[in-house]
């Protein structure tokens, strides 16, 4: 693959980057601010972004994973409060199952532990959670088993919360009224689902890497600004280190994702998902200590709500479970090669 970005990939992330830095939040305290969030949603929907892998002509997404992970990171860096993966992972589905495109944002429900699509079993509901529900009115999930295996809906009406405050989330009701996706024909196979996985891990690992770029510029912007004993601490050399080390693992982050972005349309499935759980792996890790540096280069005032750090740090371990923490995307590797207990590996 050619891990540079087209003429067209590149103008769609500066695309991206102008609306976040123009409209997105620049302190804690405009996070959620409805007039702001509405002019950034507002911006979101017109640009189609949402819409990158709905059905083009010929059954086929609209835009390749690799689109999708370029406004992802984007929306990650600037800690955008909008919704994104989730209505992106629901377009995935209906193009999957053939139903045509919602005309409302809506989202995906994952199980309780976050790892994988919910499923309900002749009227058995588990515990789910709805996912970046900012503006959405439903969530998908699926009914039946294996190759059988269809598409169902529910709607949202409690008050999200979660740990993400960019991203809020809703626990379900195991006792609301599922229905099933009008137009959804076709029943979804073990492969759709499989690189429906694939696409999710990338694009989280997209976040993930948006995320880390964010922390990194917000901690190299007070370094510059900060001074202690007559100097600027980003010329202390334990500070120096600490910035290089984690903008080395952001950039192999970002290097990792781009691959598993692409593997997502051209590999077979069970491959696109053993590369995004790699790159799930090695992100989700980085991206901890990423944002934990970068809130210690803050010192002090790094441990409080005003400090733009922990923002991150929410949203980095919020992505960073989604679909499968880095042990769960370790396991999906091992097993893609056929590894596991006989080998010693427990």
């Amino acid at each position: 693959m050619d891990v540079r970005l087209s003429q067209e990939q590149q103008a769609l992330r500066d695309a991206a980057a102008q609306v976040v830095d123009r409209i997105g939040p620049t302190a804690v305290a405009q996070i959620g601010e409805p007039e702001r969030g509405a002019k950034l949603d507002a911006a979101v929907t017109e640009s189609g972004w949402r819409e990158l892998r709905v059905a083009a002509e010929g059954g086929g997404p609209l835009a390749s994973g690799v689109e999708a992970a370029v406004v992802a990171e984007e929306l990650g860096r600037g800690a955008a409060d909008v919704s994104f993966l989730g209505p992106t992972l629901a377009a995935e589905l209906r193009r999957l199952a053939g139903a045509p495109p919602s005309s409302s944002v809506e989202t995906v429900a994952l199980d309780a532990r976050l790892s994988s699509l919910v499923r309900g079993v002749d009227g058995e509901w588990p515990a789910a959670v709805a996912i970046d529900t900012q503006g959405s009115s439903r969530a998908l999930m699926l009914t039946g088993a294996g190759e059988a295996s269809r598409l169902a809906q529910v709607e949202l009406h409690a008050a999200p919360s979660g740990l993400d405050l960019t991203r809020p989330s809703e626990v379900l009701d195991p006792r609301a009224p599922v229905t099933m996706v009008e137009g959804a024909d076709r029943a979804l196979t073990g492969d759709d689902l499989t690189r429906w996985a694939a696409l999710g891990l990338s694009l989280s690992c997209a976040d993930l890497v948006g995320t880390m770029r964010g922390a990194v510029e917000l901690a190299c912007t007070y370094a510059a600004q900060r001074r202690q004993y007559g100097a600027a601490i980003g010329s202390f050399q334990a500070v120096q280190h600490m910035l290089a080390d984690a903008f080395v693992a952001m950039e192999g982050s970002r290097s990792i994702t781009l691959h598993a972005a692409w593997a997502v349309d051209a590999l077979p499935a069970g491959d696109a998902l053993a590369a995004a759980a790699v790159a799930k792996a090695y992100c989700g890790r980085a991206a901890r200590n990423v944002c934990e540096t970068a809130i210690q280069v803050h010192g002090g005032i790094g441990n409080t709500w005003e400090c733009l750090a922990h923002v991150y740090l929410r949203r980095a371990l919020l992505s960073a479970d989604l679909l499968g923490d880095h042990q769960a995307s370790l396991a999906r590797v091992l097993a893609h090669h056929g590894i596991g207990g006989a080998d010693g590996l427990r």
